[in-house]
Formats: C-alpha cells, structure tokens, sequence
C-alpha cells in the first residue's frame, strides 16, 4: 500500500516559492488551512538566515503584547516572521507603515489559517508590497516522490510523456482517504488518523471559524459540512443545501463563506467561452484535503469494497485537488475551471492557460474507460476548435490509450509522475 515509509514531510514546492518572493516583496503571506504546514514551512525558509525573529500569536503572551502596542511590536531591522496574523490584525497597519518607511525586500513572513484579505474589517492595506502564497495540504509527489508537472507537460506537448500507472483502485481510495495534511500522513493506523480528523474539524468549527465569521449554532454548521462532504466534487447550489438542511438561505451562505475563509473548501467557476458567463455559473465545491472530506462523509477502505459504494465525488476531490495544487507552482498561468453544458455534456476540471489553450480533465474512479467517457471532452474540444490542447480520463487503471485526437486516457497517478519539462 502507498505511503507507508517514513518521510520527512515538508512543502517542496512552496518553499522555492516563498523564497523567490522575499528576495524582492516587503511583506510575504503564507495562507492556508491549518495544519498545512506554514509555520515549518516559514522555519524551512529562514533556517539559513541571521537576521530574523519570530513571534507565534497563539501565545497569549504575544497576542496581547501586539495589540497593547502594534508599531513596538514589529520594529525590528531584520525579518520579522509573524505566525497567524489574523489574530492581531490591527499588526497589518503598522507593518504598512514601517515598510513605507523601509522599502528594503524580505522585511515580513506572515502566516495566516485564513484567506486574510477576505476576514470582516481586514482591509487590503498592502497591495504593491505584498505576495501571497497559497499553501494547501501536501500534494502526492510531496509525500511519496514525484515530479508533479503534469499541468506544465500537457500545455508544452501535445504528446507528453506519461508513465503507465502501478496502483489499483483501492489505491487511489486509499490516497484520498489519507489526504495532505502532515499529521494525517504521519498516521499510518486509521483509528489514529481519524481521531485527528475528528479534533481537526471540532477545534475548526469552535474555534477558527467562530473567530471569523459570527456563527452561534455551531450544529448548523456541521451539518452543512458533511452535506458538502457527501456531494464533494459536485455543483455548490445554496437553494439545494437551504432546502436539504431546513436552514435560511442567508444561514447557509454565510456558513459556506466562513468555511472558504478558513480554507476548508474551494469554489471551481464554470467555464463559458463568454467570460461574462463565467461569473455567473453555478460553481463546483471542493473540500482543500480529500482525506477530511473522506472522514466526513463516514468513507473506508472496507465500504468503498462495498459494491454500492459511492466513491466517485472522493476520488473526484483527490484529484481537482491535486491539480489544484500544481497551479500553484506550474509555469504555465493557469486557471481551474469546470464545464457543464446545457445538454447536461460535463468535464470535471477544464485547465486554461492565460494565453488561451485549454486542457480538460474527467476523472473516473473506474479501472477501466469507454468511449462514452469522453462525451464531455469531445463537446468542449467541438466548441473551442484549436484552442482545445488535449482532454485526458484519468482513470483508476494503469495503461495510457488514445481515443482519438488530442485525446487520451491515463492513469490518475500522471498526476504526479509526470515530469515537467525542462525550464
């Protein structure tokens, strides 16, 4: 089964990213979910230096000196590394002032377990001095050795390179149960693993989000997280959830705004080729790590054997998961879409380059793939013409096969095991 050597787990991609981005920024932010690993990630980048100082405001300590007095609290010459900085926001202000002052690069490493410009009375007070990096759970290459670069492959080839797959169904089950975030890794015994995923989403809900949002009823709100969970991957209509749920509409759009905040969920806009379209269409939801999203909706090994079993949305979530991650770091400009016509023709994730290509992605959690699979990829690749760069099934079994032009299926695990080409 995959991932049971011990690793020293850590953020690969994203520490050349926060790097890069000291070297000429004034103020870098970390954002992410918790336990994503930002703290150690901040650790990693600033190992090597001298000139730094680092003040963690879970202490209560730190938290209160802060805000007794913000512009004492982060003068300093060097780097100052603040870690989750919506707890004192009233700190944002007075570090604008000081790198007003100090234009100097690589003055402040901030962390945050939230979408920072996003909370309640958080303005933007940094644009132009500042670079946010979006930390999600680790991604598969991170946790088992890999490569990572399918999105940057399949926009520089039409015909990249992609490995025949070693992993059976059960495995890709297995990887989505166990997610991204490092703990959840480390645990190898499931027992274990779920008792983090249980303190994972208690202490999310009483705590974080109760910090960002002006949420009472906690009991909505967990409910409304595993009504997501069991249709994750699908279409997010707060009308359904309202009605589902017996909750005000109002209630449940607020709640879905808090767990987007929190950087539990993900939206994933419809894509149109009308960008006015766009903006309006019905978005997909995504859980940030598929192991949680598994835990929520009560998935197993043992159930997912079960022949009724529904493992199609976790499987789906893994994956839009993954290539989530990689658009972080790819060279490519790249963008996360969904298609959905209204002839009911769907394809999972559509990937849009910035100079107009576009690459889509179905995902089955099957071993095997029909012609009929790509129903969706051939009617996208019919309205686009030569913009379409190629479609791809990512399937549950381990051959690449061409159906046709420009379009092929190939092992989920290409994900990961594709290089990217050379810089």
């Amino acid at each position: 089964m995959p991932g049971q050597r011990s690793l020293d787990l850590f953020p690969r991609h994203a520490t050349a990213m926060v790097s890069e981005a000291l070297a000429d920024t004034r103020v870098v932010v970390i954002n992410g979910a918790r336990q994503v690993g930002k703290s150690t990630l901040a650790e990693i980048v600033v190992d090597a230096r001298d000139d730094t100082r680092t003040y963690y405001l879970d202490d209560d300590l730190a938290r209160t000196a802060a805000a007794a007095d913000p512009a004492s609290f982060v003068d300093f010459a060097g780097l100052l590394v603040i870690d989750e900085i919506q707890r004192a926001p009233d700190l944002l202000l007075a570090i604008k002032h000081k790198v007003d002052r100090d234009p100097r690069p690589g003055r402040f490493l901030l962390t945050g377990s939230a979408r920072l410009w996003g909370l309640k009375g958080i303005p933007d007070i940094l644009p132009g001095r500042s670079e946010t990096v979006a930390l999600w759970p680790l991604a598969q290459g991170e946790i088992d050795g890999g490569f990572d670069g399918f999105v940057d492959a399949v926009f520089e080839s039409d015909e990249p390179v992609l490995a025949r797959g070693t992993l059976g169904r059960t495995d890709y089950i297995a990887l989505a149960l166990r997610g991204g975030f490092p703990e959840a890794v480390h645990r190898v015994d499931t027992r274990r693993r779920a008792r983090f995923f249980d303190s994972y989403i208690s202490d999310l809900i009483e705590r974080d989000i109760r910090q960002i949002s002006e949420i009472e009823r906690t009991e909505e709100l967990r409910q409304l997280v595993k009504a997501l969970a069991a249709t994750a991957g699908g279409l997010l209509v707060p009308a359904r959830l309202s009605s589902d749920l017996s909750l005000p509409a109002t209630t449940v759009r607020r709640h879905l705004a808090a767990l987007e905040l929190a950087c539990v969920i993900e939206r994933i806009p419809a894509w149109s080729n009308n960008l006015t379209t766009r903006a309006v269409g019905t978005p997909k939801v995504i859980f940030v790590d598929s192991g949680l999203a598994g835990h929520l909706m009560s998935m197993s090994l043992r159930r997912a054997s079960y022949p009724t079993a529904n493992v199609g949305p976790l499987i789906e979530n893994f994956v839009l998961g993954e290539l989530a991650r990689q658009l972080t770091w790819a060279q490519a400009r790249v963008s996360l879409f969904h298609y959905r016509d209204r002839d009911r023709n769907e394809v999972d994730a559509v990937l849009e380059r910035g100079s107009g290509e576009v690459v889509g992605v179905e995902v089955k959690a099957a071993a095997t793939v029909r012609a009929e699979d790509f129903r969706g990829l051939r009617r996208l690749q019919e309205q686009i013409g030569d913009r379409f760069q190629a479609g791809y099934v990512l399937y549950a079994g381990p051959e690449v096969f061409h159906f046709g032009p420009r379009l092929r299926a190939a092992p989920i695990s290409s994900l990961w095991t594709t290089p990217a080409p050379e810089a």
